[in-house]
C-alpha cells in the first residue's frame, strides 16, 4: 500500500521539542492544515462546517531510522521514562510504521485563489507535517468516557506551573493567543521525564523564535527569547 499526502500541516512549532504529547493539551496552539494542489477543490470538503472536530491522520516524518522500534516496548513519560510498555500499549512516535492520529478542533475551513486549507486548534503536529486523511469527528460512536484508560488514568501528568516574570516576558514577545498556548506548551513539561537539574536550560522554537526556559521545584522560569 503506498500513502500519499493530500496536505501538509503549518504550525508555529518547527521542531519535535515543545511539541504536545497529545492533541488537545495545548487548546489555545492553532494550526492549518493546507491541502496539496490535486486537493484543493472545495467539494473535498463540502459539509465539513456542520463538524466541530475531525481525526487527522498524519505521519511521524521527522523520526529517524533508528526510531523504529526494534523491540516491542518502549518507555513512555507518563511513568517517568523508567518502565517499560508494550508499543502497541502507547502512543509512543516510535512505532513500527510511523502513522499518528489526532483528535483537533476545527476553526475555519478556507478557500480562494486556488488555496483550499482548515484552521484548527489544539494539534500536536510540527511544522510541515504531512497529512494523508481527514476524517469527521462523531461524538456517539468516537466517544466513550467510561471506558477504562490503562496505565495512564493510573498515573496522573503533574503539570508545571510558569513563573509571573516569564509569563511578562512572553507577553511582550507573542500576541494574546500564542502566548496563551506557549504557557499550556510548557505547563505540559516538554523536558525529557528523567532530566531534573534544575539549572538546565532549554530551548523551545516557536514562531521563528526560540524560548529559553529552565524548571525548578514545579515551576518554568522563562530566561530569555531569541
Amino acid at each position: 500500500m503506498t500513502l500519499e499526502p493530500i496536505a501538509t500541516f503549518r504550525s508555529p512549532l518547527s521542531e519535535k521539542f515543545g511539541l504536545p504529547r497529545q492533541s488537545g493539551l495545548a487548546p489555545s496552539l492553532e494550526g492549518e492544515i493546507v491541502f496539496l494542489p490535486d486537493y484543493c477543490d472545495p467539494s473535498f470538503v463540502r459539509g465539513l462546517e456542520g463538524f466541530d472536530r475531525i481525526w487527522i491522520i498524519w505521519s511521524f516524518s521527522a523520526n529517524h531510522p533508528s526510531d523504529k522500534p526494534s523491540r516491542p516496548t518502549v518507555r513512555p513519560p507518563r511513568l517517568g521514562g523508567n518502565v517499560q510498555m508494550g508499543v502497541f500499549a502507547t502512543r509512543s512516535p516510535q512505532r513500527p510504521n510511523p502513522i499518528g492520529l489526532s483528535c483537533v478542533k476545527v476553526e475555519e475551513v478556507e478557500s480562494g485563489k486556488g488555496k483550499l486549507s482548515i484552521r484548527v486548534s489544539g494539534a500536536d503536529l510540527m511544522d510541515g507535517t504531512p497529512v494523508y486523511d481527514i476524517k469527521p469527528y462523531i461524538p456517539y460512536c468516537d466517544s466513550f468516557p467510561d471506558a477504562r484508560g490503562g496505565f495512564v488514568q493510573e498515573h496522573e501528568w503533574v503539570t508545571l506551573g510558569v513563573d509571573s516574570d516569564g509569563a511578562g516576558i512572553l507577553k511582550k514577545h507573542f500576541p494574546g493567543k500564542d502566548c496563551e498556548a506557549i504557557v499550556q506548551l510548557l505547563s505540559q513539561d516538554p523536558r525529557p521525564q528523567y532530566h531534573s537539574d534544575p539549572q538546565r536550560v532549554y530551548g523551545m522554537a516557536f514562531g521563528g523564535k526560540n524560548i529559553r526556559f529552565r524548571v525548578e521545584d514545579g515551576k518554568v522560569y522563562i530566561t530569555e527569547v531569541r
